[in-house]
């Protein structure tokens, strides 16, 4: 059963919207969190070990994990979406770019 983790920069919209959308997927299981100090649920190395593949918003919320936890995200797949930081929590625009760019990587690792 794969972990998949989400991760925006405010874990307010973009990656709690994605974990909503996957979270009933059977055999899998999803989380998100955000990279800032002032996120809603903190990016944590333990977060980051528990998953099996990572999902990033924007480029620049990689760059930041890898920072972060360089040790941790050796081994990781870590794919960037690049959806912009614009979008209010389950916007339906934001449920179908989300939909579109991640959906077909999560077939891939989760069936």
């Amino acid at each position: 059963m794969p972990n998949v983790l989400f991760i925006c920069s405010l874990n307010e919209s973009r990656s709690p919207t994605a974990e909503t959308i996957y979270k009933g997927r059977l055999n899998t299981v999803v989380k998100s969190a955000g990279t800032e100090a002032n996120a809603r649920i903190h990016l944590s190395a333990k977060l980051v070990l528990w998953a099996d593949v990572i999902f990033a918003m924007e480029k620049e919320n990689k760059e930041r994990l890898v920072e972060r936890f360089p040790l941790e995200t050796l081994e990781k797949d870590i794919i960037i979406l690049n959806i912009a930081d614009k979008y209010q929590l389950m916007a339906p625009e934001l449920i179908d770019r989300i939909k579109e760019t991640a959906g077909p990587y999560m077939d891939e690792y989760c069936g």
